[in-house]
């Protein structure tokens, strides 16, 4: 196998597990129901998109297809920090609702435990690093002759 076949697999691998990654959260947000809100839909929207684009991209191999999964990818990103954003604040709220006399260390703690996962929109994140990180020097973005 030459290095240009191991990277190429690694590439697919990478592909494909982006691919059930999107999946599965697509049906655990699902499950959840997390689309009780307008915002809520954002990472329904954009893994639905991601898995299209994937689909798209694997088909297609082109320049084009990737440079849609490239910006699917930055909005995965930005949706993330959104989302943690998200459940961070309203994690805020309820605690300060709950338990306002709670201050310093175990306010924080009640926080990063709330009822919405602090960290969880970071998966939309990741995701998006993982897409990236296939496209990165990926050969449909070199230009023909060179």
């Amino acid at each position: 196998m030459t290095s240009g076949d191991a990277v190429s697999l690694i590439r697919r691998g990478i592909l494909v597990l982006l691919a059930f990654g999107s999946a599965g959260l697509v049906s655990e947000l699902v499950l959840l129901e997390h689309y009780e809100e307008i915002n809520q839909f954002a990472p329904l929207v954009l893994l639905t998109l991601t898995l299209i684009t994937i689909l798209w991209h694997w088909m297609d191999g082109g320049r084009r297809s990737l440079r849609t999964l490239q910006v699917v990818m930055l909005l995965m990103m930005v949706s993330g920090l959104v989302g943690m954003y998200f459940h961070v604040t309203g994690n805020i709220e309820a605690t300060k609702e709950f338990e306002p006399d709670l201050a310093g260390l175990p306010f924080w703690v009640d926080v990063i435990r709330g009822a919405a996962p602090t960290l969880a929109p970071g998966t939309m994140l990741q995701f998006g690093l993982l897409g990236l990180l296939y496209a990165y020097r990926h050969p449909a973005l070199t230009p023909k002759g060179s």
